[in-house]
């Protein structure tokens, strides 16, 4: 049903164009910090494991299985929590799950602190695995959902760098925090509970999504929000046609008949670049200290190795629009590859920063361009699921990956584990060529159900 034109009358636009040609406003910056900080949260508190993995692995004497196990519970978690949240946001909305998730992982993380034993401390991984899990798609699908046609890849990837900021945090805090006491990591996890109070801003302060709102048929909701956003463009809103609510379809749609072939190439992305990612960065802190470094000297490398990825971030947003989606991860996945080829061959301590932050540069770049696409791949009502089930699905990787290197480290030392991973980037780049090409086009064009493009 649409609103009918008379001669004289303003145009008619839907409210998702009427978003689409809005320049860059003040309320995409509040968006876009906002849903970032709780984004850099998510980051410090997977980052602050691979610390706590390290300095527990001297305190409490645990085994390489035991450490594998506290490194992979939270991505069981996160697994879980992808794929719940992905089917929640697309029914109760996607500002709504996303506070909800910060109050899980917060007051979990809190819990942590308190772990009075390994079993303890995996269960409260579990749980912040949950909460981590469902945030990140969800968040990435709000900002998409808002974001200009010409400016939506760039973004996400801005988006996408606060996790380098949550990265460099936990950075921070390992290398500052974790080794000043027996109680340093117990320390760290309670500064990772901070999540818990920046809910409540999320839950008040931003959006909720235009399209969803259309989708549920709470349309006074979405022309309040689009005025908003109008109203911080200095631009004069123009009558919209009804829009008629659309049932969320079930997972199953994943599946279908024109969309099979872009899930299976995005679910193969996922898979790789999860694998790859959660295998070197969990285990790099403990590698290195197994290699001969301090603890101290093994955080401070790999703090400088994680600087690496805001230029990696500010590269991929400058590509994403220039090149294209599908290109530009590719080219980061194929630069990752070869960043841990040359990592697996380092020698020497200037050698192994160097390629470190090589590897870091090109991989968080490759995941800021992957956050982008994936959103794009789905039409709304399927839009969170879509992102949600490949975040979970790629969660899979996350678990497998740290409980693959103590055996890959028995069987062929650091160069294995290194050329391990550049293998699986390898891999990643070349599922792409089986997903669509969306930049400059708004969502519901590329969003019908049709083969790649």
């Amino acid at each position: 049903m649409t609103t009918e034109q008379l001669p004289g009358d303003p145009p008619v636009l839907t409210r998702a164009a009427r978003l689409d040609r809005l320049p860059f406003t003040r309320e995409h910056r509040r968006l876009v910090v906002g849903s970032g900080v709780g984004w850099a949260l998510d980051a410090m508190d997977v980052g602050l494991i691979s610390f706590v993995m390290a300095a527990l692995a001297v305190q409490w004497s645990l085994s390489p299985t035991e450490l594998s196990w506290i490194g992979s519970i939270g991505f069981v978690g996160m697994a879980l929590g992808a794929t719940l949240g992905g089917l929640l946001a697309d029914r109760i909305g996607r500002r709504q799950v996303f506070a909800v998730t910060l109050l899980v992982f917060g007051l979990a993380t809190g819990a942590a602190a308190l772990a009075w034993s390994v079993t303890a401390l995996l269960v409260f991984r579990f749980l912040i695995g949950l909460g981590l899990g469902a945030e990140l798609p969800v968040a990435s699908t709000l900002v998409s959902e808002f974001a200009p046609a010409a400016l939506r890849g760039r973004l996400v990837v801005a988006l996408e760098a606060f996790w380098a900021v949550g990265w460099l945090l936990a950075a921070l805090i390992g290398y500052l925090v974790v080794p000043r006491g027996d109680a340093g990591w117990r320390w760290a996890f309670a500064l990772g509970a901070l999540p818990a109070l920046y809910a409540v801003v999320v839950r008040r302060g931003l959006p909720e999504s235009v399209r969803f709102l259309e989708a549920r048929g709470r349309v006074p909701e979405a022309e309040a929000a689009v005025r908003r956003f109008e109203a911080s463009a200095g631009v004069a809103p123009v009558p919209s046609p009804t829009a008629e609510p659309v049932p969320a379809p079930g997972p199953g749609a994943l599946w279908a008949a024109g969309t099979r072939r872009r899930t299976a190439a995005l679910w193969g992305v996922w898979f790789s670049i999860n694998f790859a990612y959660y295998g070197a960065f969990i285990w790099l802190p403990t590698l290195l200290v197994a290699n001969g470094f301090s603890l101290v000297r093994s955080f401070g490398f790999t703090l400088l190795i994680t600087l690496a990825q805001l230029p990696g971030y500010a590269a991929a947003a400058l590509l994403i629009e220039r090149w294209g989606r599908r290109l530009t991860l590719a080219v980061f996945l194929l630069g990752s590859a070869a960043g841990a080829a040359l990592f697996a061959g380092a020698g020497g301590e200037a050698a192994v920063l160097v390629t470190g932050m090589v590897l870091s540069f090109f991989n968080l770049g490759a995941w800021g361009a992957l956050y982008a696409v994936t959103p794009e791949v789905y039409p709304t009502p399927l839009r969170a699921t879509g992102a949600g089930a490949a975040a979970g699905f790629g969660r899979i990787a996350s678990i497998a990956a740290p409980l693959c290197v103590p055996p890959l480290l028995d069987a062929g030392g650091t160069g294995l584990v290194f050329g391990t991973f550049a293998a699986f980037f390898v891999l990643g780049a070349v599922a792409t060529t089986g997903l669509p090409e969306l930049r400059g086009r708004v969502l519901e064009e590329t969003t019908a159900v049709h083969g790649p493009t």
